[in-house]
């Protein structure tokens, strides 16, 4: 059996601002716009819609670089390769909320899950036939409006995956969200409370309303309605090779 574990670490302080260069490219109409690589360890970058971009090399010391495209990423170096019966290389994602002190512009996260009408949100994603990963959105719930350090809940949605991989813990049945039937995982990788929703199929983009399931989280007891959610990341977790995989499109409202 191949059991993921994940552990975050902080952003360093000095790297909360995205480290690389910085590339201008003109689209058909003529106008100019401007995408940044980041190759920090922990770097990232802020997106012209207000999300940040995190490189988020988390377990791994081999080379990883994104290159920040729009309100999206793409992994453009993704060096070397971990056991697939343990933790991921890293987590390169966009996100909105707080994640270990770096808080996206403007952001109304952290919220009490009781005080929010809905959270929309809409992902695309570009997939590479020579990896080993799962394409996931990462959503942290606490019980305190934590900005920094790891939150009390963890709630995988996964798009797809190759290879063998697994999330954290084991199954628990089957739940229908968002038009889709997923798998539901329940387990814990010693630092917080996992909950992962495997889709059945692959998904390269998808609509939906992430307050779905985190409703269907407070059902399972892993949260309250008094409870926090301090972020919502979209992004990879690959194990071998990953250069290519993009997110080309990400938007998320908290209402």
């Amino acid at each position: 059996m191949h059991v993921k574990s994940r552990k975050s670490r902080p952003l360093a302080a000095a790297l909360l601002l995205a480290a690389g260069s910085v590339t201008a490219l003109t689209t058909a109409t003529g106008s100019a716009y401007a995408d940044t690589q980041v190759c920090d360890q922990f770097g990232s970058v802020t997106t012209p819609g207000g999300y940040v971009v995190q490189n988020n090399a988390w377990g791994t010391s081999a080379p990883q670089c994104v290159t920040q495209v729009g309100d999206g990423f793409r992994l453009i170096r993704a060096d070397g390769s971990v056991p697939t019966n343990g933790a991921p290389k890293s987590y390169p994602s966009i996100f909105a909320g707080c994640h270990y002190t770096n808080c996206s512009p403007g952001t109304n996260l952290p919220k009490r899950i009781g005080n929010i009408g809905g959270v929309p949100t809409r992902i695309a994603y570009q997939y590479v036939g020579d990896a080993v990963y799962d394409a996931a959105y990462d959503i942290w719930l606490d019980p305190t409006p934590k900005r920094d350090g790891v939150n009390k809940t963890e709630i995988m949605i996964w798009l797809n995956r190759t290879g063998p991989v697994q999330p954290i813990g084991s199954t628990t049945g089957t739940v229908s969200l968002a038009g889709q039937t997923w798998d539901v995982w329940r387990g814990s990788n010693g630092q917080n409370d996992v909950i992962s929703y495997v889709a059945h199929s692959s998904l390269t983009r998808l609509d939906f309303d992430i307050k779905h399931f985190i409703d269907h989280t407070v059902s399972q007891g892993l949260a309250t309605r008094d409870w926090y959610l301090t972020s919502v990341q979209a992004g990879f977790e690959p194990w071998e090779n990953g250069a290519g995989l993009a997110v080309t499109n990400f938007s998320v409202g908290v209402g």
